[in-house]
């Protein structure tokens, strides 16, 4: 039983106030269930302390910045950065690893068009058991019911995320440990829930964010990791479908896990070397 099980109950940080998890009542209309009208920003925590808080800070404010939210004017680095720390504390979550979600949306009023743009938000914390490790993806494939069109908004961290909740509905149905999206043209943007690396002899590529994917923190940290390395290359390029049976290796990266190898798309299985240097590299500069 994990440590969150044995808890009574959960706190979370309502529009800045503690209020247990059972008893954070929204009104039925609010825009984020209503419109997908939000974005959120996922968190990892040790000791108390944000990894990379900076980075996910600036991305929240653009992303806000972008979906034309009004951004409070205490929304500063310090109050939130404070505020996690106190939650942190109140869930006994601040000696070890530890996971962070927030989530903003946009007050309740109109319909596709707002009639108040400024804010709410929420703040809540989970434990996670250990440091990143190379939890194997065991067999992907590709999604193709919908694709993800490229744009500044594909881009966002937003709370509108229907292509990837039904390719994770296709991927449990059909035995997928997880799939990789398509953008408009057919090319590989990401997967399910992180960024997509793939690796031939010691030249990686990972797509332009130009193509649609994911601004992610990790893969920013990845790419910074890679470039330190001699022994590759890195490049952010498009990468086509058919590159992947070409490929040595495949890995996928978000904030939470790290760096995940996959094993095996369709009739072609995958080294995990660089996925394993990768975690080794990055629990070194964070945990040690």
């Amino acid at each position: 039983m994990s440590p969150d099980e044995n808890r009574a109950f959960f706190m979370i940080l309502l529009n800045g106030e503690f209020v247990a998890e059972q008893e954070a009542v929204l009104p039925f209309n609010n825009r984020g269930t209503y419109y997908g009208d939000g974005v959120f920003e996922t968190m990892r925590c040790f000791e108390g302390n944000v990894l990379l808080f900076e980075e996910h800070y600036f991305r929240l404010m653009s992303n806000m910045r972008i979906l034309r939210m009004s951004i409070p004017e205490f929304f500063t680095p310090e109050y939130l950065e404070d505020k996690i720390k106190q939650l942190l504390q109140e869930q006994d979550l601040h000696h070890n690893h530890s996971r962070i979600r927030i989530t903003v949306w946009r007050k309740t009023g109109g319909y596709y068009t707002p009639s108040d743009l400024s804010v709410n938000f929420s703040i809540a914390a989970t434990s996670l058991e250990t440091k990143f490790e190379n939890v194997l993806i065991k067999e992907i494939d590709l999604f193709k019911d919908h694709f993800v069109y490229a744009s500044m908004l594909s881009t966002l961290k937003s709370t509108n995320k229907n292509v990837n909740i039904l390719a994770g509905i296709f991927a449990k149905e059909n035995d997928y440990d997880d799939l990789l999206l398509l953008n408009q043209d057919k090319m590989v943007v990401e997967a399910i829930s992180g960024n997509v690396f793939l690796r031939k002899g010691d030249e990686i590529k990972t797509p332009p964010i130009s193509d649609g994917c994911l601004n992610g923190i990790m893969r920013g940290q990845v790419i910074t990791t890679l470039k330190k390395m001699i022994n590759y290359s890195i490049t952010e390029e498009t990468i086509t479908p058919f590159e992947l049976q070409r490929a040595d290796e495949i890995f996928i990266t978000n904030m939470i896990r790290g760096v995940q190898s996959v094993t095996k798309y369709r009739k072609k299985t995958y080294d995990q070397a660089t996925a394993n240097e990768l975690n080794e590299s990055l629990n070194e500069f964070f945990f040690d």
